[in-house]
């Protein structure tokens, strides 16, 4: 478990480097930046499995109580949907694995789509749902700061 958690941590520090610079992969195409109200979006999971590999008590590491640093691995099966979800309180950076998912936000008037190595920086104020429309798994790779039950 202690590797993973080391290899959690490392994830989290790339992105965190990754931030600093004007533009992520798979970022909202330049111009495409406008509120997208996604009405019609999926509610349920379809194809995919959510695995947790690794967690890390913020509250015994920083003093931040009540949240755990996690990461988790998804493999999204072709037409496979993570339902629609929102980041409130909840920043995540995912990387794109192997193959390619195409994420449906709340920021963007366009489907973003996520290739291998791509990273996708969520964050407060981002709702949104990803469906995998080619024609092998997506494998994705998600670290999150998650409210404990």
């Amino acid at each position: 478990m202690l590797k993973l958690n080391r290899a959690a941590a490392l994830l989290v520090a790339a992105g965190a480097v990754a931030m600093g610079s004007p533009a992520l992969a798979g970022d909202c195409p330049t111009g495409q930046e406008e509120a997208n109200p996604l009405a019609n979006a999926p509610t349920m999971p379809k194809g995919v499995t959510d695995t947790v590999i690794g967690s890390i008590d913020l509250g015994n590491e920083i003093g931040v109580r009540g949240r755990l640093l996690r990461t988790r691995r998804l493999v999204v099966q072709p037409g496979g949907i993570v339902p629609m979800h929102s980041h409130a309180g909840r920043p995540a950076l995912i990387v794109t694995v192997s193959g390619q998912v195409t994420e449906h936000r709340s920021s963007c008037a366009v489907g973003i789509v996520h290739r291998a190595g791509d990273i996708s920086r969520e964050a407060d104020g981002i709702s949104h749902w990803w469906i995998n429309e080619g024609s092998e798994p997506a494998v994705l790779l998600s670290s999150d700061v998650f409210e404990m039950p």
